[in-house]
């Protein structure tokens, strides 16, 4: 498997922690299936795949890979995990680099997804290929500072990748124009519809040259979808390599019936298994709530959703691919967002009322070949819809089991062990540290205990002869104290008499100035004529009339 930090990219914004591209066959036994070679890939980005560990092509990657190379439109339909992310990116890619670089702000191909975290991890696979073929990739998502991606437009993007919300906000800016756009890809088509932003996808295809090609991928293509495929897609063909409930005969399903008051102290237990563990549940404050609590009994938990700023997320995401978190706790919204190696157990906390959202969440697990275990846990009251549901979603008689918290069967099935109760405290965040720097052997600086050369810490340096600063005994040369001294024959400000200037209280300003109540033959203003000039309030200003009576002329 590739690693992301060896080929970094100067306008990517990227996830901290390596993502397994979709598509990596590490164990793909399909002889009768071409190689990347003989499907008509660049040698540079064979050679790429080759050093990522990607040796054989997908099922969806070998049917779609010859018609998107021909640039002919491209319908492709398979479960989550199948590789549909190398499927559209890598005949994009091998046919942007036959072509002219791109302009500034006007990017060369455009690929929508619906969540941040699936443009990330769209970006992050397809950004070392990119690089073998001398192409920059960026992407234009919510929750991040405009300055960076702005920046990426201006010297010039090859490809694009986008929600639609902050696409659209790049375009009324003025920083992004799809003029240029040679292929567009919708990602993920269905979830796009459902989430609403079918009339931000509509005006965005819109926007791009009628005569360019467009890949549409997606679990299913019916609905919704079907809208956009009539409207933006030329004669397509169709590849569909799996029906969209194909992806739960690779997993088990387990469906856990559960006192209502035993709930909690179920959901622990299974959180605090050994392994990594995804946990869903409806609405954010539901997940909010369930992470605190787990943090509260023990458990290192970390929630992932919508109303979090892009900055928490991309940390929450890289902590629990990294393993220094072992439970993600997420919403819908990162259902189809979230590929990390090694998730072993997918858990329902509230049971998802749509057969499609109970896909896309189990999904997480058994991902491209693994096994995997989804887990739904049920109250009693919950049995009968639970049952229709996943029967819809095309699980046929999942296994049910009437559980307690103390119950061995629940360790059996799924891990659980019983938290240690004690409160999870988070480390203090480590203060700003400068990078490596770039002279050499020196490393970065270290904020903590320093010295420089032979001077001692400043805590007890004494820096030679030099006393220490305490300023309450320094006698500093001949200076005397601040609070006793005279300053040589300057008096103290409180009876100095300043020369012959008086203090301020009754001074008449020295010379023959006289005090302003007396001085000159000027009356005072209340009662002064000033010279033969009447009062404001009965002086007639020469042959003036008074403004109340003068006619002001033809005004």
């Amino acid at each position: 498997m590739h690693d992301p930090a060896l080929f970094p990219s100067v306008f990517e914004i990227d996830i901290d922690g390596s993502a397994a591209p979709e598509g990596a066959a590490a164990d793909q036994g399909d002889s009768h299936l071409p190689t990347f070679a003989e499907l008509g890939l660049p040698r540079p980005m064979v050679r790429e795949l080759d050093r990522a560990g990607i040796t054989q092509p997908f099922e969806i990657q070998a049917a779609t890979l010859p018609d998107a190379l021909a640039g002919r439109d491209v319908l492709g339909r398979g479960q989550t995990g199948s590789g549909k992310t190398l499927a559209f990116g890598l005949p994009l890619l091998a046919r942007l680099a036959e072509g002219k670089p791109a302009r500034p702000h006007h990017p060369k191909a455009l690929i929508l997804v619906p969540t941040r975290e699936l443009a990330m991890q769209v970006a992050d696979a397809l950004r070392p290929l990119a690089k073998a073929m001398d192409l920059y990739t960026g992407t234009a998502v919510g929750g991040v500072p405009y300055d960076r991606q702005i920046l990426g437009l201006q010297r010039g993007l090859d490809v694009m990748i986008a929600t639609p919300g902050r696409l659209g906000d790049l375009i009324e800016r003025g920083a992004c124009a799809l003029d240029d756009i040679e292929v567009t890809v919708l990602d993920e088509a269905d979830q796009m519809a459902d989430m609403g932003f079918l009339p931000d996808v509509t005006e965005l295809m819109s926007k791009t040259p009628a005569e360019g090609q467009r890949l549409l991928f997606s679990a299913t293509l019916d609905g919704d979808v079907d809208t956009l495929v009539k409207r933006f897609m030329k004669d397509p063909v169709t590849h569909s390599t799996a029906p969209p409930a194909a992806a739960v005969t690779t997993m088990d399903h387990m469906m856990l019936l559960i006192p209502p008051q035993e709930k909690f102290k179920v959901t622990a237990a299974i959180a605090n298994r050994p392994g990594r563990t995804i946990m869903f549940a409806r609405t954010q404050m539901g997940v909010d709530r369930l992470v605190e609590q787990l943090r509260e009994v023990g458990v290192r938990a970390g929630g992932l959703h919508g109303g979090k700023t892009q900055r928490v997320r991309t940390r929450t995401l890289a902590e629990f691919k990294e393993g220094r978190m072992g439970v993600l706790v997420a919403t819908d919204v990162a259902a189809r967002g979230i590929h990390v190696d090694g998730v072993s157990l997918v858990v329902h906390i509230d049971p998802p009322k749509d057969p499609k959202d109970y896909l896309h969440r189990a999904g997480r697990t058994a991902r491209a070949g693994e096994s995997g275990a989804v887990a739904t846990l049920v109250l009693p009251k919950q049995r009968r819809t639970t049952l229709a549901m996943m029967e819809k979603a095309g699980v046929e008689k999942p296994a049910e089991h009437r559980l307690r918290f103390t119950d061995e069967k629940l360790v059996e099935l799924t891990g659980a062990r019983e938290p240690s109760g004690t409160p999870v405290v988070d480390e203090p965040e480590p203060r700003f540290q400068r990078g490596p720097r770039r002279d050499g052997d020196r490393s970065f600086r270290d904020r903590g205990p320093r010295q420089y050369g032979d001077r001692p810490f400043r805590g007890d340096r004494p820096q030679g002869d030099r006393p220490f600063r305490d300023r309450g005994d320094r006698p500093q040369g001949d200076r005397p104290f601040r609070g006793d001294r005279p300053q040589g024959d300057r008096p103290f400000r409180g009876d100095r008499p300043q020369g012959d200037r008086p203090f301020r209280g009754d001074r008449f300003q020295g010379g023959d100035r006289p005090f302003r109540s007396d001085r000159g033959d000027r009356p005072f203003r209340g009662d002064r004529p000033q010279g033969d000039r009447p009062f404001r309030g009965d002086r007639p200003q020469g042959d003036r009339p008074f403004r109340a009576e003068r006619p002001q002329g033809d005004r």
